[in-house]
Order: structure tokens, then sequence, then C-alpha cells
């Protein structure tokens, strides 16, 4: 009796599996019966002349050896075949030829069969999740979920989604700096469905360039209308990204549309992005403007293209090039990936520019503080400094009067010379 119960428990169980799981019903008979079948296999040797009847609705089943009667003594398969006499004993009307057709008791078959249906049944149970989340999955790469932080170790992140599925987001695929605790609701893009072994995985990524598209066509409703084109993107995730936008209307402005009024559309996406700062400009096939438009906000004065190698070298004015190349280089490396073009950056030569002295070759006459003031107001070579009204090396370098004369007079010796 208690094996009995072990067995309707474990129906129950499987009951809560398909109400949590969404199993449909002709699914939960099928594995159920399957599992049935598999041990009463094992017992047996067949399971060919077994009726299994399962309702998982009620929690019970019912299980029927069917034998042939044949006369006593010619039994040759004790499980398919039954005597006369022993028929009889059943139902003395039965002859032979007839079907008999026997109520078998699961329970009688001990603990050790019970334990077999409860390891199969779960077998059975761990394919069909299997399946489910593959299925739920496996199409979807390349859209945004969101999910809830369960856990978060050194090498990944695991999220559950709204039916409990395990999402996981590894490292590699992690805005730098960002903190992940247990409880907060993360949202990344399924980046991949891997499902080796029918063993799935479901890979997230906050740092694929996808992951910025899917936000910008939520903000942007005329992304989402197909009246924009997002063409390129190009992210150094958590720090900054490049958009590349392109409008199929004259009347819409795409850069302006994607960055709203005071930038409110991005707004709402940098904070996403960990302070990711977002750039969006004109596509254009143009490569020479396209990469013009990329290096922003720098000012180029000429570009020579080598479309064969895809390179390109930029001139600039000198006060442009830290502009073109940005913090850590980090404007530079965003216009190659976006322009897919491999970018040198040069100083443009004015006419006595070879005649022309950084400051940093006179601290041996000027004072070192003098030299960082006259930088940090953007002056950092002699002829500059000599350019610039007196009055402003006093006001906004924050000199002393004698000392902008006493400087002005190194540098013009240093020229007379």
């Amino acid at each position: 009796m208690a094996a009995k119960k072990q067995t309707v428990s474990m129906i129950d169980t499987f009951k809560e599996f398909k109400e949590t799981k969404n199993i449909d019903r002709t699914t939960l008979v099928s594995v159920l019966e399957e599992s049935f079948r598999n041990v009463l296999a094992k017992i047996y040797g067949s399971d060919e002349n077994f009726d299994v009847i399962v309702n998982p609705d009620k929690g019970d089943f019912e299980i029927y050896r069917n034998r042939e009667v044949v006369p006593d003594g010619e039994v040759q398969d004790e499980n398919k075949q039954i005597s006369l006499s022993e028929a009889q004993k059943i139902d003395e009307d039965y002859e032979e030829g007839e079907e008999v057709s026997e109520s078998v008791d699961f329970a009688k078959f001990g603990r050790r069969a019970i334990l077999n249906l409860r390891q199969t049944l779960a077998s059975k149970v761990l394919e069909l999740e299997h399946d489910s989340l593959y299925n739920k999955y496996k199409d979807r790469e390349g859209q945004v979920v969101a999910g809830e932080i369960y856990q978060a170790w050194k090498r990944e992140v695991l999220i559950l989604d709204d039916e409990g599925n395990e999402l996981i987001l590894p490292k590699t695929e992690q805005i730098p700096n960002e903190n992940y605790r247990k409880g907060d609701t993360l949202r990344a893009v399924i980046l991949r469905v891997d499902n080796e072994n029918n063993n799935p995985k479901i890979i997230l990524s906050r740092t694929s360039p996808t992951f910025l598209q899917r936000l910008l066509e939520a903000e942007v409703p005329e992304i989402n209308d197909g009246l924009i084109s997002i063409k390129r993107i190009a992210r150094m995730p958590g720090e900054r990204a490049k958009v590349a936008v392109e409008s199929y209307d004259d009347r819409i402005d795409p850069v302006g549309a994607c960055v709203g009024v005071k930038g409110s559309r991005v707004h709402g996406i940098v904070r996403e992005l960990s302070g990711e700062n977002i750039d969006v400009i004109n596509y254009t096939t143009n490569i020479k403007l396209f990469i013009q438009r990329a290096l922003s906000p720098a000012q180029i004065s000429s570009i020579n293209i080598d479309e064969a190698e895809h390179k390109a070298e930029v001139y600039l004015k000198p006060e442009e090039v830290s502009l073109a190349i940005g913090r850590g280089g980090l404007n530079i490396k965003l216009a190659s990936m976006l322009t897919e073009y491999t970018i040198d950056v040069f100083r443009e030569a004015a006419d006595d520019d070879e005649e022309d002295i950084y400051l940093d070759e006179f601290a041996d006459e000027v004072d070192q503080w003098i030299i960082d003031s006259l930088k940090a107001i953007g002056l950092d070579t002699a002829k500059a400094v000599l350019k610039a009204p007196r009055e402003m090396l006093v006001e906004k370098a924050d000199l002393e009067e004698e000392t902008v004369d006493q400087l002005l007079e190194v540098l013009r010796a240093e020229f007379e010379s």
C-alpha cells in the first residue's frame, strides 16, 4: 500500500510540473505512459501486450496485461500466454484462443521497480524541460529579455526569466564595472542559444551592438516605423558608442530624431548602459564624408583614402588632433570600427610649422607650472603663445604681467637667434 501511495504521489508531482511548465495534456499522458512501459519492459521483457491508462488530472493510473489462452503444457511465453487451466481459475468461461486481460498492481513490483519508474519519469521530465526551454528561445536570438538576477559569480551571472528558466550572462558579455545584485531586474539581448547534448543554454549579452540597436528601436518610434534605419553601430561598452543612422524621409532629421529634444531619447539608454555616451551621426556612402563625421567633434582638413586596403590618412590642424584621437584613443578606435577603415591621424603642417617649438622644450628656462598653465588654455607651442594677446596670457593663464613679459622675452629670443 505504501508503494502505491509513493507512485500516486509521484504522479501528483508530475501534475505540478505540468502546471508550472505548461506541458499540454497529450504530452503529459504520453510521458507518463512511456515511463510505465519502460519499467514494464524491464520486468517482463516486453510491454507490447500491456494497456497503460493514465489520468494525470486525477493522479491515478491503471495497467492491464493481455495474454492469449493456450492449451495446458503449450505455454512458450509466460508474459504473452496463459494456460487454459490458469485462465479458467480467473473465469471458468475462458476458452482456447481467447484473450485474458488482468489488472496489474504496480505496487507489488516492489521498491526497486518504483525507484526505476521515478528515475525514468525524472529523465523524461528533464528532457521536456530542455525541449521547452530550447523551443521557447531558439528563434529569439537578437531579442531583448528581462529577468531577475538569481546569482552573480566571478565568471557569469545567472538570471531567471518569468517562468523560472535559467539564462546566462557571461563575464565577457557584461559591461565593465557594472555591479550585479541578487534580486535586481536586468535587461540583455539574447546572443545565442546553444543546445549541445540536448542541454540548452541561453547566452545573453549587454555588450553586443545589437543590444544598443534594440534599445534605440524601442525608444525611437521613427526607427520602429521604418522611417529611420540604423546602418552601423560601434561600441566600447560602458564608455562610448557611435551610431550611424539614415532617414528614408527627407523631412526627418535622423540624428535629431534619435537624440530627442535635449537628449531626451538617449538619456534612458545611457543610464541603461551604465553611462555609455552615444554619438549619433548621419550615414553616407561617401567614405570620406563618413570618416569625417565619424571623427566628430574633430574638424578634418583633408583625407587620403586607400579603398583597396581600407585605410585612411587624415590630416588635421594641431589643435584638432587630440579631439580626433580622444581620451585613451577612444574616438579614433570607434571611428575605425564604425567606418571599417584603419584611420591614421597626421598633424597638418603650417607654412612656418618647421620653425615652431613645443613649450616643453623651454623647461630649462621657464618654470613647469607656467608651461602647464599655458597648455591648460590650449597653447602648447611657442608661436601660439607669441600670437596670443598679452591680456589673454595674464587673465586666462592667471599669470603676473612681469611673468608674461619675461616669458615672451625668452620665446622671442629663441626665434631671433
